[in-house]
């Protein structure tokens, strides 16, 4: 037998035919089921033909999805094993033994020796592990995508099904079935709240009405003991309503910032209601009025009249009060959207808007004022902005990685075995060199989307396996779809 070329043959089939709305059955699932399938094997000790058998099973068990109905894959995966596999060297009784392994993996499993028993609890050994809810996800798109399944509802009521009645074959794989048992618990407590929508809403209001909460008092406790008694400012609507009340305070004996945030705002706030949405809005104008109440009622104490500690921490507690109020779908400067308003009648960026906007103000404030109380603005500004980013978007932002190695297979296995991530895979070529210019050969360039934390194991990893290998990372300000590790701040 042949083995490894009719693996690398079946692998290029996969690759090149399987259909690529199979977000779950693709090359990928391929691959973490050989390597169980091999983990299990060692375990139960199996001779090395069985082996070679298993894995050629392994790697043709979904093969039949190549143009074939869903419900009968697996006959069509052993139609391809009798048509190829004699190519290879393989012997009739040799072929027949692959397609029992690959029959036994049918969703009513029936295994009738140690070699099917092996193939079927590698074929669903996720179910017993911590990244079961990964699979499922894919799974669940991809029953979507073939018009399967209706709705989540439903997919939970069939993965909870499918778990109370599935045992595991080996004695290896009986060693999963406590994960297996966890994750069953968390299917049934997600359907509790399919199953109550007023539940979740409940749920929903109380997480969005907490955040509001704490994200107004941590950003009057900004304001009232660090910026206000220090004379700082700040960009924004927040730092024109600093610079008022500064004017104000000159003339008038009484501190009317909560009365001018709350005037300032309000144009916004009705611009909101037709450029965002009503519900937008509407949260927005109870945030504004509840930091109104915040800055006119509630005895903040003054912390410090340091000139460095005063925008450094003035900034933070500031940027982390707004961040949290975004994160519950609101916020108390309207620059935003006034920034959102310009930029769908010009060609320029919300972030150039906003930048532009602040720099007038801090010209405004270093002309009025003076020069040091601009630059002091202005580093409580960007204080504020950088702890807004990192509450909104988490510690754990997502992290484009661009890979370019001569060993890429393995290191897409070990990225796949190890970090349990999806990647994609781009054809390219290597060289081009000052003194190379004609050498270029072909090579996979890989690219994955992770998170912050989890970028130095991947370095790693691909440190370990070619240290020359070119790594290149960037960050990602937003994901949607694909195969992605989601955050816990989420």
């Amino acid at each position: 037998m042949k083995t490894d070329l009719a693996e690398k043959y079946v692998f290029e089939l996969l690759e090149n035919k399987l259909p690529q709305h199979l977000n779950y059955h693709n090359v990928h699932h391929t691959k973490y089921v050989l390597s169980k399938a091999t983990y299990i094997a060692n375990k139960e000790d199996i001779t090395e033909e069985d082996l070679l058998l298993l894995r050629t099973a392994v790697v043709l068990h979904d093969a039949g999805f190549i143009g074939s109905d869903i419900d009968e894959h697996e006959e069509q995966s052993c139609k391809i094993a009798r048509n190829i596999l004699p190519g290879f060297e393989y012997s009739e009784q040799q072929i027949e033994l692959v397609c029992k392994m690959i029959m036994a993996t049918k969703s009513l499993q029936a295994p009738k020796n140690l070699l099917e028993k092996i193939l079927c609890d590698a074929n669903l050994y996720y179910l017993g592990t911590e990244e079961f809810f990964d699979f499922a996800e894919d799974l669940f798109r991809e029953r979507t995508n073939l018009n399967m399944i209706k709705d989540r509802k439903e997919w939970l009521q069939t993965e909870i099904k499918f778990l109370s009645l599935h045992s595991y074959y080996t004695e290896t794989g009986s060693e999963l079935e406590p994960q297996k048992k966890r994750n069953l618990l968390l299917l049934k407590s997600q359907s509790f709240f399919f199953r109550d929508k007023k539940v979740r809403s409940a749920s929903n209001f109380l997480r969005d009405a907490s955040l509001i909460v704490s994200g107004v008092i941590i950003a009057g406790f900004a304001l009232k003991s660090f910026l206000v008694p220090n004379h700082f400012l700040d960009g924004g609507i927040t730092g024109i309503s600093l610079m008022i009340r500064e004017y104000l305070q000159g003339k008038y004996n009484h501190d009317y910032l909560g009365y001018i945030i709350v005037v300032l705002n309000l144009p916004f706030i009705v611009l909101c209601k037709y450029l965002i949405n009503y519900r937008y809005a509407l949260k927005t104008l109870l945030c504004v009025l509840l930091l109104g109440v915040c800055l006119l009622w509630v005895p903040y104490r003054i912390i410090t009249f340091d000139n460095i500690l005063v925008p450094v921490f003035g900034g933070f507690f500031l940027g982390a009060g707004m961040g949290l109020l975004m994160r519950a779908g609101c916020a108390v400067d309207g620059i935003e959207v006034f920034a959102l308003y310009i930029r769908n009648r010009t060609s320029f960026t919300i972030s150039e808007i906003i930048l532009a906007i602040n720099a007038c103000i801090f010209s405004i404030a270093a002309f009025y004022f003076d020069i040091e109380k601009a630059l002091y603005a202005m580093l409580t500004y960007f204080t504020a902005s950088k702890t807004i980013d990192y509450v909104v978007e988490g510690f754990e932002a997502y992290t484009g990685v661009t890979i370019i190695s001569g060993k890429s297979d393995e290191i897409k296995n070990k990225l796949m075995e190890e970090m349990k991530v999806g990647i994609t895979v781009f054809k390219g070529e290597r060289g081009f060199l000052p003194s190379q210019f004609e050498v270029f050969p072909e090579c996979d360039i890989i690219f994955a989307v992770i998170t912050r934390l989890e970028l130095r194991q991947l370095k790693n990893i691909v440190i370990r396996i070619d240290p020359d290998a070119f790594v290149s990372a960037h960050i990602i300000r937003e994901v949607t779809g694909g195969v992605i590790r989601h955050r816990h701040a989420e």
